[in-house]
């Protein structure tokens, strides 16, 4: 499967997510995010752009997982493209634990409660960070994301096919401070830094 995709930071999500409903947008999930990156210790699967992901989501009483890999990234008419296998997961906690144990580190682990939409044929997520500014990020194909950006109504320059390092460097460079994409780096807990997200 290929990943095609777009992000923008959101100037108000409340006033955006408003305006993705009365396009017709479905909210499919609400709640909080969390992803997991793993690598082995000599960082090799980042030194080839490869990613190892689980990733978390809940949403009130329930919780679900998923594991995924990506491939390298490549940039394509303008938006970021990556092969991608994904397959759900129903112990995330097990599947997190087996990792660890086959030599696996968790090396990014990123943080955040969303709200994500399918509009237009895309997937449209709103991702508000710890200590970052809030995201948009919309998925699909490349006519899809475009009918589905307009509808938006956030400019479209403003949707690049950056990583979300890019993002987090604007951020530092314009507050002073270090962004936490995750609860536990907010608090210290974890010394994760994103490193190719």
């Amino acid at each position: 499967m290929r990943e095609v995709e777009l992000k923008s930071v959101v100037d108000d999500v409340r006033a955006r997510r408003a305006q993705v409903e009365a396009a017709g947008g479905k909210l499919v999930y609400v709640g909080r995010l969390l992803d997991l990156r793993y690598d082995l210790s000599d960082h090799s699967m980042a030194m080839r752009d490869h990613v190892l992901r689980l990733r978390v989501y809940h949403g009130g009483e329930s919780r679900s997982g998923h594991l995924d890999w990506k491939g390298e990234t490549r940039y394509e008419a303008g938006f970021k493209v990556r092969d991608e296998i994904s397959t759900s997961v129903g112990n995330p906690d097990a599947l997190s634990e087996i990792l660890e144990r086959a030599g696996f580190i968790v090396t990014i682990e990123i943080d955040r409660e969303i709200a994500q939409y399918e509009l237009a044929g895309a997937i449209v997520r709103f991702e508000e960070f710890p200590d970052m500014d809030p995201l948009i990020e919309v998925e699909g194909p490349p006519e899809a994301i475009e009918a589905a950006v307009g509808l938006i109504g956030l400019p479209r320059d403003g949707f690049t096919a950056e990583r979300l390092t890019s993002f987090v460097a604007r951020f530092e460079a314009r507050t002073g401070r270090p962004a936490s994409l995750s609860k536990a780096e907010l608090r210290g807990d974890r010394a994760y830094r994103i490193e190719d997200a």
